[in-house]
């Protein structure tokens, strides 16, 4: 295995542009609607066909890596999620508008995962850290200027030239792909579902993906109406939810050059601590300042937490790694889902304080459970130990370790 990631540019592309495919939507739904002839709400369920898009094809591109190869599903998804994005920008309806956006969705949904699993193959435990670190730059940077582009040009060249745009990257990127070399894939005796779902660890860490899901993604978006109801303008609250993004990308840095130092559980404390104080200040004290730094603090808890847990994610069932990266992803947005419908009916009436308070109180379970998770399954499982010469075999750790394993 590689000590680092390899064809990077082209991996963190293929999840740049599947962010900036889910989040240009937001700026351009006013213009949908008044496009098209119909309510903003209307509008509104092209974005959200998209998101259920995204999620219920996430195991089913998984299940078609581990059978098919990464590189040929990727490149075969984002061939797909070309015609999408053109069918997205052609529609003549509302109905044509959200089945293309639902079917884009479904497919960019194996870029991330895709590339995800491609470092699990690829990249030796040692670097896996910091290669999926530098995925998350791109990540971050993709969500960063997925609003600020969109809205941007919207205005000057329409809501259809901005959907036509990612399709003419992801067709670009389909070809480039060829480049990338496909990993052998790893033998076994039961298909990629069963194998998965009988592993005991795959269960807890999509627990934790699930509560992780709720907490940190959910309430984020909250932030903006937040904003909003402290006499921010939609615009200003927009570009102040956007530091997130900008501390994701900052704290991509850190864990990239904190990674050789400090280990998996110390990088969870540390994302789980920003995530509690984030939201002990929103609650205690909402102010413009306050809900900004918040934003900033989320977007580094991002980075420190949620890497770690994914790069743990890559390790549970390496002969069907991008099943199990899949369900990880599907925890995590069905969290996303579950705790932004929770938070709606507290938002609605502007108790954005209680909202706050009780994702306070629920991010230390978080962080206790990931850390206590990450070191009961093993320290050794992330990165080799460092010996100075030859170790006689120990048969008891010998069989941990391919319990673990």
């Amino acid at each position: 295995m590689a000590t680092s990631l390899p064809h990077g540019r082209l991996l963190g592309a293929a999840g740049f542009l599947s962010n900036f495919d889910r989040f240009s939507i937001a700026p351009l739904l006013v213009l949908i609607g008044s496009g098209l002839g119909v309510s903003l709400g209307t509008a509104a369920l092209a974005a959200s066909a998209y998101t259920l898009g995204y999620g219920l094809a996430q195991p089913v591109w998984g299940m078609a890596s581990d059978r098919f190869g990464r590189v040929r599903v990727m490149r075969l998804s984002l061939a797909a999620a070309a015609a999408g994005a053109f069918a997205s920008a052609a529609a003549p309806g509302a109905a044509s508008l959200i089945a293309a956006r639902g079917f884009t969705g479904a497919c960019f949904a194996a870029s991330i995962a895709g590339s995800l699993t491609y470092v699990g193959d690829v990249v030796a435990p040692a670097g896996r850290r910091q290669a999926l670190a530098t995925l998350m730059t791109a990540y971050a940077l993709g969500t960063t200027l997925a609003t600020v582009v969109a809205g941007a040009l919207a205005p000057w060249v329409g809501w259809r030239t901005v959907f036509a745009l990612p399709g003419v990257f992801a067709a670009h990127l389909a070809l480039a792909l060829r480049r990338l070399p496909e990993p052998e894939l790893a033998p076994r005796t039961d298909g990629a579902l069963r194998t998965v779902l009988r592993a005991p660890w795959q269960w807890y860490v999509m627990g934790v993906a699930l509560l992780e899901g709720g907490v940190l993604l959910g309430c984020f978006t909250c932030l903006p109406p937040a904003l909003e109801s402290l006499g921010a303008t939609p615009a200003t609250a927009g570009a102040l939810a956007a530091s997130y993004g900008v501390a994701a990308m900052g704290g991509a840095w850190l864990v990239r050059l904190l990674s050789g130092r400090l280990g998996p559980v110390a990088l969870i404390v540390v994302g789980g601590a920003q995530l509690s104080l984030a939201y002990v200040l929103a609650a205690l004290h909402p102010s413009l300042w306050t809900l900004t730094l918040a934003a900033l603090l989320l977007g580094g808890g991002w980075a420190f937490l949620h890497s770690t847990v994914q790069a743990w994610a890559t390790l549970l069932v390496p002969t069907a790694r991008a099943t199990g990266v899949a369900f990880f992803g599907v925890a995590l947005y069905l969290g996303s889902a579950l705790g932004t419908g929770l938070a709606a009916a507290p938002a609605q009436h502007g108790s954005f304080q209680a909202l706050f308070g009780v994702t306070a109180l629920l991010s230390p379970p978080l962080t206790a459970l990931a850390a206590y998770g990450r070191r009961r399954y093993g320290e050794g499982s992330a990165e080799p130990r460092r010996v100075t010469g030859p170790r006689p075999s120990d048969p008891r750790t010998d069989g941990r370790a391919a319990r673990r394993g």
